[in-house]
């Protein structure tokens, strides 16, 4: 029986290589982003057609992207990585992200997708923390 990671036809060849490497690179990128706040430190891992997804805001470039980025407040943000999780050109990291002073901060969870060792796309989710208990009613049971 053949596990689902080979069956999936964007997991081919040299899938493990390809996964170990885009989980690398989202790795020492992100470091370097929080370390330094500046997200110049992406321009080189992104394609040029980047494509950004988030419920609020969508772009279709990485100027765009990085435009929209550069407006937020980077160089006070703390970030803590969960996981980091990687499957063929694939790449998810969950994280906890707060500002000092701004309240108790957000979860979120990002996608990238890699396409020829560079981001081609990335999914953007997030729940502001103090909100998780609110969003959870759509889980309980009416009673039924």
């Amino acid at each position: 029986m053949k596990s689902d990671f080979i069956d999936n036809p964007h997991n081919s060849g040299n899938a493990g290589h390809m996964t170990t490497d885009n989980k690398t690179l989202i790795q020492r990128a992100l470091a370097e982003l929080i370390s330094t706040g500046d997200a110049d430190t992406l321009v080189p891992l992104l394609k040029d057609d980047f494509v950004y997804h988030r419920p609020d805001a969508t772009t279709r470039t990485k100027a765009e992207w990085l435009a929209l980025v550069r407006e937020g407040p980077l160089d006070e943000m703390k970030v803590e990585i969960d996981h980091v999780l990687a499957e063929g050109d694939h790449v998810v990291m969950h994280s906890r992200r707060r500002i000092p002073g701004a309240g108790p901060g957000v979860e979120v969870v990002d996608i990238w997708r890699f396409d020829d060792g560079r981001i081609a796309e990335a999914w953007e989710i997030v729940e502001p923390a103090a909100e998780t208990a609110a969003h959870q009613v759509w889980w309980e049971s009416d009673g039924r």
